[in-house]
């Protein structure tokens, strides 16, 4: 990843997570492996964790892991207690299902479904997704599955021209199921490479529009038969730990493969990137970090582990 993904954008840098540890964690590194004094420094490392959004299991178990590596003795500086957090982390992030890769179709078109929340960063995803792909040499063809706000048709339409891609949309109110089933009619007929096809801000504790995503999964397969090849999960990095419980529900509902997480640059707490991936099973694939087209990274747990700590 490009550049510092934590700092704000022409604001007072926030505090790293790093600089915190070592204030109210480690001013005697040496002192978390003495008896008496390891405790009080763990409870106040576990709390500058939490706050950072890592979530009270993926803290206790990194924590665990460090209190382990200090005990037998191989943390004795505060270099040395960067490293292995950060090793700890990138661990985690490569553990279970954590393949990072885009998953792309034996035949083309490869279908990627996207779903999340209202304020998510969808559509604006879609819209750096398509500009990633296309400077990847690949053609691609968006479909405008939100037909519940014109805007949202409105800005697909305009992302699509910006980058170069197909576009395909209903007018507003119409099927969403119609509409990514002629987005996909049409990647194929065009000979597309990739079809990316947005969805409603679909609010996690709506039944109905849950269904409704449900509907539009089936709709692709029957289509494109093993399509959608890959359905992409957008979470705001900014709501912390309500980002695990929005997860939970869609991968109750349909099949997720992979995560974005957006707005990352707007937030010193980047832990969520981190509790979500263990909490679902599923791989982080890529990084939202500013508003340009460019601003999207493909997911590298080792760099991810160093600048979540560094800010």
């Amino acid at each position: 990843m490009a550049g510092r993904i934590l700092r704000r954008s022409g604001d007072v840098p926030t505090r790293s997570l790093w600089t915190r540890i070592k204030d109210v964690a480690l001013t005697d590194v040496t002192a978390i492996a003495r008896a008496g004094a390891i405790q009080g420094s763990l409870e106040k490392l576990e709390e500058v964790l939490i706050e950072a959004d890592f979530g009270v299991p993926t803290t206790m178990r990194l924590v665990a892991e460090i209190e382990g590596q200090a005990r037998r003795g191989f943390i004795k500086t505060q270099d040395q207690f960067l490293e292995a957090l950060e090793t700890a982390i990138e661990t985690s992030l490569r553990s279970g299902n954590s393949d990072p890769r885009v998953i792309r179709a034996t035949t083309a078109p490869t279908v990627v479904l996207v779903v999340g929340v209202n304020g998510s960063g969808k559509t604006t995803f879609i819209g750096k997704f398509s500009d990633f792909l296309k400077a990847n040499k690949m053609s691609v063809l968006t479909g405008a599955a939100d037909t519940f706000r014109a805007g949202a048709i409105d800005q697909l339409r305009t992302w699509a021209q910006r980058t170069g891609a197909d576009f395909v949309g209903g007018a507003a109110g119409s099927d969403p199921a119609a509409v990514a089933f002629d987005a996909v009619d049409a990647g194929i007929s065009r000979g597309k490479d990739v079809v990316v096809v947005d969805t409603a801000g679909r609010l996690h504790t709506s039944g109905s529009l849950i269904d409704e995503m449900k509907k539009i999964n089936r709709v692709i397969g029957k289509r494109l038969p093993g399509a959608p090849h890959e359905t992409l999960l957008v979470l705001d990095g900014t709501i912390g730990q309500n980002a695990v419980a929005q997860a939970k529900t869609f991968a109750d509902a349909i099949p997720i493969t992979g995560l974005v997480v957006t707005k990352i640059d707007g937030t010193a707490k980047g832990g969520i990137v981190l509790a979500v991936h263990e909490a679902l099973d599923v791989p982080v694939k890529f990084i939202g970090v500013g508003e340009k087209a460019t601003d999207l990274e493909a997911f590298d747990p080792k760099t991810f582990a160093r600048e979540v700590l560094e800010g």
